[in-house]
């Protein structure tokens, strides 16, 4: 019986090593505000790029707080509804005490963090300077990676 389909001898295909860093898959240009903006400011910001939350830096790059939808919703139910005087900066209004990932982390072990912390992005920091920032949405494209790599 003859052979009815050759392609060729096989030849082992190299397997492509891709990376797990979550710093391969940060965002790094990041929409960012500053403490002193107003929240008028970061709603229209955060309307027009379609984002939910950004990281508040200072003049130096250093992280020092986030700024979500929620926070703005938050800030306009209280103060505005009520009609009440208040600081209408977003130093006053933000999330200051911000959880951090290392940008050397696992993206799986990422994954987890963002199932336990019920977070949407969490910042990254490197030599104490804003570096970028992981979202879940960027888990999910990394993932589409290994897909075509592993997943059958």
């Amino acid at each position: 019986m003859g052979i009815k389909s050759f392609q060729g001898p096989m030849v082992p295909q190299p397997n492509e090593k891709i990376s797990l860093r979550v710093c391969d898959y940060m965002t790094r240009k990041l929409i960012t505000f500053k403490p002193e903006e107003s929240v008028e400011t970061v709603i229209m910001a955060l309307l027009k790029h379609k984002i939910s939350g950004a990281p508040v830096v200072n003049d130096n790059n250093e992280l020092v707080g986030i700024i979500s939808e929620g926070d703005c919703i938050k800030y306009i139910s209280e103060k505005r509804y009520h009609n009440l005087p208040s600081n209408n900066s977003i130093g006053d209004h933000m999330v200051k005490n911000v959880e951090t990932i290392d940008g050397n982390m696992n993206i799986f072990d990422a994954a987890n963090k963002f199932l336990s912390e019920k977070r949407r992005r969490f910042p990254i920091v490197e030599n104490g300077k804003l570096a970028g920032q992981i979202s879940q949405k960027d888990i999910l494209k990394a993932t589409l990676k290994f897909k075509a790599n592993d997943w059958r």
